[in-house]
Order: C-alpha cells, then sequence, then structure tokens
C-alpha cells in the first residue's frame, strides 16, 4: 500500500479524480460501472483487458447458471435489462426454467460497453491495479500500471470488482482461500469454442442416444441450444464414444474427468466448451500457475478436437475458433467482512433485511477424482432460495471500500453456490448504488443502512 504523501515523492502523477471508481470489469465491475454511472457519479472503470465482461467475454462463461424458480428470476434490475437486451438482438436464448442467459460473448462485451458509456462511465482498458492508496485506513484510490507508465487513480469510494480481491488485499483486509483455510482451490478452466459444426446432424446424434439436452431453437435465439457432458461413471451417454477414444490413443484417460459442451445463440455453427478443467497448480492469483493452466489446456484442446472431429457426427469439419484469453477462475481471494455467508446459510435459505441478491444455485464445488466422497453439487430445497447481505460486501479494517462479485465474505462451500453471474451483477449493482448513496450522505459506506439500500435496490427493479 502507498500514502498520498508517498505519491507526491515518488512524483506519481494523478491521472483522474472521480468519485466511484471501479477496479475490474467483470462479470461485477461492468454492471457496477453502468450503476454507479445511472446514480450520476463521476465513474471510472479500470480493465486488464481491452473489453468487458470478465469470465463471461474473456474466460468464455457461456452460459450462465440458472437461477430461477418456478421460471422467475431471483435477480432482477441491471441483470434481467442486459439479459432482455441480448435477446432482443438474438444473441442470447431463453432455456429451460427460464434461464435467459444463453449467449454470444462477442456481443456481450460490446453490450456491456455501451451501456457503460451510455450511463456516463468512464473507461480505462489495458491497465492494472499495481497498488492502493491508503491513508488513515480509508482506501483513497488506487496506482495503475499500462504502456504510460504508472498514474494515480483518486476515488471517494472504490468498489474491488477484481475477482481476485486485489484490492483489498493490498489495502490490508483479512483473506482467505481455499477449503478450510487450506489455500487449495477449485481446479481452473480454460474454455475453447468450435466452428463449423452442423448443430442439427449433432443435435439428431444425441437424440438417438436417447438421453439429450437439445431445443431446435429457443425464445431470442435462431440457433438450436444443446447440450452435454461426460464425466467416468456418471451415466452420461458419451462415456461409450470416451472409451473408445481412449483405447484409441486419440483421448488420454484423464481427459473424461470432465468435457461439457453448449451451443450460442448468435453464432450458428459453434459450440462452447467448458473444459479443459486444470487440476493441478490452481492458485488464481499465481502467475506460474496461471501460465501452466494455459500452456496445459492447449494440449488437451486438442485432444478434445481430434476425439469431436473423429467420433461426433456434425463436427466432422469442424475447426478451433479460439481459445480463452482469460483463465476461468472459480475461487480464489475472499474477504472477511462484516458478515461471513456460510454454508448453513446457503442450504437453510436464510433471508437478511439487508439483502442485496436471492439465489438458489446449489453448491457446485469441482474437485479431483481422487476428492470423491466430498461436497460437489448439493441443492436447496426445491422452491427455496437465501439471500446476500450488504454486509458481505462491505470489508473488515478498511474504510472507503466495497467488495462485489466471486471474492464476497463467504466460506470455500458457500462461495460455491454465491459465485456465478447473474449474482456477481446484482452484487456489482449494489456495490455501486450504496457508494452512490454514501458519497450523497457523506457518511462511510460501513456506515450505510443496508435497509435503506435494499428499499433504493427495489426502486431500480432489483427482485428483493
Amino acid at each position: 500500500m502507498i500514502t498520498i504523501d508517498q505519491l507526491t515523492s515518488q512524483s506519481i502523477p494523478t491521472l483522474r479524480s472521480v468519485d466511484v471508481l471501479v477496479v475490474g470489469g467483470g462479470s461485477a465491475g461492468a454492471v457496477a460501472g453502468i450503476a454507479a454511472g445511472r446514480e450520476g457519479m463521476r465513474t471510472l472503470v479500470v480493465e486488464q483487458l481491452g473489453f468487458l465482461g470478465g469470465t463471461q467475454t474473456g474466460a468464455l462463461v457461456t452460459p450462465m447458471m440458472p437461477n430461477q424458480i418456478d421460471g422467475i428470476s431471483l435477480n432482477a434490475g441491471i441483470d434481467a435489462e442486459i439479459n432482455r437486451r441480448m435477446n432482443e438482438m438474438h444473441e442470447s436464448g431463453v432455456w429451460k426454467d427460464g434461464n435467459c442467459g444463453w449467449f454470444n460473448p462477442e456481443a456481450l462485451k460490446h453490450l456491456l460497453e455501451r451501456m457503460n458509456l451510455d450511463a456516463g462511465a468512464e473507461l480505462l482498458y489495458f491497465t492494472i491495479c499495481e497498488d492502493v492508496i491508503v491513508d488513515d485506513r480509508r482506501v483513497k484510490g488506487i496506482v495503475v500500471a499500462n504502456k504510460a507508465g504508472r498514474g494515480a487513480i483518486l476515488a471517494k469510494c472504490t468498489v474491488d470488482c477484481s475477482g481476485d480481491a486485489d484490492v483489498a488485499f493490498r489495502a490490508g483486509v483479512p483473506c482467505e482461500s481455499g477449503e478450510d483455510g487450506s489455500g487449495t482451490t477449485q481446479p481452473l478452466s480454460v474454455r475453447f469454442q468450435l466452428g463449423n459444426i452442423d448443430l442439427k446432424r449433432f443435435g439428431d446424434f444425441l437424440k438417438s442416444l436417447g438421453k439429450h439436452d437439445v431445443m431446435e431453437t429457443a425464445a431470442g435465439s435462431d440457433v438450436p441450444l444443446i447440450h452435454t457432458a461426460m464425466v467416468w461413471g456418471k451415466g452420461w451417454t458419451l462415456e461409450p464414444l470416451f472409451r473408445q477414444a481412449v483405447n484409441d490413443g486419440v483421448l488420454r484417460e484423464s481427459d473424461g474427468n470432465y468435457f461439457q459442451v453448449f451451443s450460442m445463440a448468435g453464432r450458428p455453427g459453434e459450440m462452447a466448451f467448458n473444459c479443459p478443467r486444470i487440476v493441478d497448480d490452481i492458485d488464481g492469483t499465481n502467475p506460474f500457475h496461471l501460465t501452466n493452466a494455459v500452456i496445459t489446456s492447449r494440449e488437451i484442446t486438442q485432444r478434445y478436437l481430434n476425439f469431436c472431429k473423429k467420433y461426433l457426427p456434425g463436427f466432422e469439419h469442424a475447426y478451433l475458433v479460439m481459445t480463452a484469453p482469460l483463465v476461468g477462475v472459480r475461487e480464489s481471494r475472499r474477504i472477511r467482512g462484516e458478515y461471513r455467508m456460510t454454508v448453513d446459510d446457503v442450504l437453510g435459505g436464510k433471508k437478511f433485511a439487508d439483502a442485496i441478491c436471492r439465489n438458489c444455485y446449489p453448491l457446485d464445488i469441482h474437485r479431483k477424482k481422487e476428492e470423491e466422497g466430498k461436497i460437489t453439487l448439493q441443492k436447496l430445497p426445491p422452491g427455496e432460495y437465501h439471500e446476500v447481505p450488504y454486509r458481505a460486501l462491505v470489508p473488515l479494517k478498511i474504510e472507503s471500500l466495497l467488495v462485489a462479485g466471486r471474492c464476497l465474505s463467504a466460506s470455500f462451500e458457500a462461495q460455491s453456490s454465491i459465485r456465478i453471474q447473474t449474482n456477481c451483477r446484482a452484487m456489482g449493482e449494489a456495490a455501486a448504488v450504496a457508494a452512490s448513496m454514501a458519497i450523497r450522505k457523506n457518511i462511510l459506506p460501513r456506515d450505510l443502512d443496508g435497509t435503506a439500500l435494499r428499499g433504493e435496490l427495489r426502486k431500480r427493479g432489483a427482485n428483493l
């Protein structure tokens, strides 16, 4: 961390002075930028890549995971607006149970950018947070680094949407990672997309196997929406083909530990793969681990490509469209906040007076094969949901800082349920509105009445 006096002594220039600074333009940060801009705040979103969306667009995490009860989304607000606009552009489709988020990541990049600019937020791409400016336990802004050198961004309130709690960690907020504080996190994934696929032939093939997840078309889409997967011993109909491919030397045994594929609205002839999954060296804050993940994944991706072309009807002339430029990190640092979500909160459907989002997605923990027996997937009771309180976004020890996204204050198990995109979007909106309210009231975010925040989010369309 660095102080204001040190900025001056080191001759670090001030590049901007804003009301709300959003660090990270991913699932939470892109929405935080929109929300803060719409609140009339001078807003700057700092993003390491050249586009918004984070895991949605950079890590190719499509589709969104479901968070509905009886076809009604548990989150609304800006999240629902994004889904509606994507559907209207035929760049997303409505899947079963009302899940609206089967989207084209390239289209989402453009929409999120347009919505931020229309809201009056300023964007700064190709820039990383190098350090955090802290005086008297208050975050005053950050030091950034990019091709132009180092510079300071000063802010009345900062929202850490980095996914890895980068700002909070550097500012001195207590953090944890992994199960039982072990630091051993969930596996990484480096996704990819294949093109030139005959989706109808592939869909018909899946139907012929007797168990399928295929819709010819869906609302908001002209593309057949298809999903299938394979995990050894789980009854997936592709398992005999995987076994044959292993015997033929096309795949390795480990390649069948986790395989999943989806079609995408707005991208006829393409499919998105939720794999390879990397289970060793999986610290998402370790650049050597991230480097190893992309190198390893490219080798596995080539095997998957060969498998698909040889064994799956419709893939005969497929080619690799792209591999994700961003590693998919499910969990890394999590802050310790005024409230820490627990597994009992999630499975018990706990409600809070200062709730800022609702969730019914199950505990979803990806594990190594040898860890079977521990929790992997555990659903809430039918029709039940839990809430996330504002206090889980308010870090201990440090002021003028809020956190939104998968690095919220939660246990390892609870985070595995809350981390999905719709909740990250809702947290981003809530943090931005909270920051704006605190600035207008001239109080610290910690002192903001969470029930009043809930009321304001309801006015803005939140399902609370």
